[in-house]
């Protein structure tokens, strides 16, 4: 069955051991003067394959979400009963890996490829550096090394050497606050449908469930996904899906398309043939013209 990670964003405390895991496993580099991997600026680069982010949102007394932005990084936590709260709620980046994935189907390079244990693995050495897999990832999460003379594609690989062993990823197992879960993907989902159905005080989506055409990992918040940065306009459908049926046909057109410039070189070829011959007649007639007029 297919690997998965399921996120509870309600118990993050943002410590950050999941980033610093991911970097010393993976042997990234710090790289904070561009992009920091934890706090209100933390954003997904080269070098950072696992960032958390920071947000306050507000809460009323009985628990319900009211509002939520990214600006004021003071908790305020000493409201009175019956006002609203102010808390922060923080939230794990990394790649989604997708079920069907984007950057996959689009890597004519084989740079991209899914595994059966659920991990999108990349391999640099075949990548041609085109790009393409960042168009056509649906979380903008493939990241280029802008910054190095001979650059590749760089993103989470949800530690498939681990995963391949029968260990979790490396992010996964310093949470000291069991954030993370791995396991079965359909177990997960079910255990997070459990859990949102249970407690009112979840937001009744999982993100990841459909998103894309569902993701391994997948998450659960007591605050609205759009308002902690989420992508919410990701569709439901696989971005495969799309061009399924244009791809199939890129053979049979590849193929018609070489019979075509193959003829269209032949008959040019023909022609400067027949053209040439046609001036060596010319020539050897004018010469003998020549020859009988002296």
């Amino acid at each position: 069955m297919s690997k998965g990670v399921l996120v509870n964003l309600t118990k993050c405390i943002g410590c950050g051991s999941c980033t610093v895991a991911c970097k010393m496993y993976n042997g990234n580099q710090w790289i904070n003067e561009r992009a920091e991997t934890n706090g209100e600026s933390a954003e997904l680069a080269d070098e950072n394959w696992t960032v958390i982010q920071k947000f306050r949102v507000s809460h009323s007394a009985d628990g319900k979400n009211t509002g939520a932005n990214k600006s004021n990084p003071v908790i305020e936590s000493n409201k009175t009963d019956g006002e609203n709260r102010e808390i922060w709620r923080f939230v794990k980046r990394q790649c989604m890996h997708c079920k069907e994935p984007g950057c996959v189907s689009s890597c004519f390079a084989k740079a991209f490829q899914k595994t059966e244990a659920g991990p999108v693995i990349y391999y640099p050495n075949n990548c041609v550096g085109c790009r393409y897999c960042m168009l056509a990832c649906p979380f903008k999460i493939p990241k280029f090394e802008w910054n190095k003379t001979i650059p590749v594609i760089t993103k989470c690989i949800m530690c498939s050497n681990r995963i391949a062993k029968g260990q979790q990823p490396a992010c996964v197992s310093v949470c000291p606050t069991n954030v993370m879960k791995f396991g079965d993907r359909n177990e997960l989902l079910a255990e997070a449908k459990e859990l949102i159905d249970k407690d009112p005080k979840y937001i009744q989506h999982i993100y990841g469930e459909e998103e894309a055409g569902g993701t391994s990992w997948i998450y659960v918040s007591d605050t609205p996904f759009s308002q902690l940065g989420f992508k919410t306009d990701v569709p439901k459908k696989s971005i495969p899906s799309y061009t399924s049926t244009y791809m199939h046909s890129t053979p049979i057109f590849g193929t018609v398309w070489a019979l075509v410039l193959t003829g269209l070189y032949f008959f040019t070829k023909r022609k400067e043939h027949v053209k040439t011959a046609e001036n060596i007649n010319n020539n050897d007639n004018n010469n003998i013209n020549a020859e009988t007029t002296e």
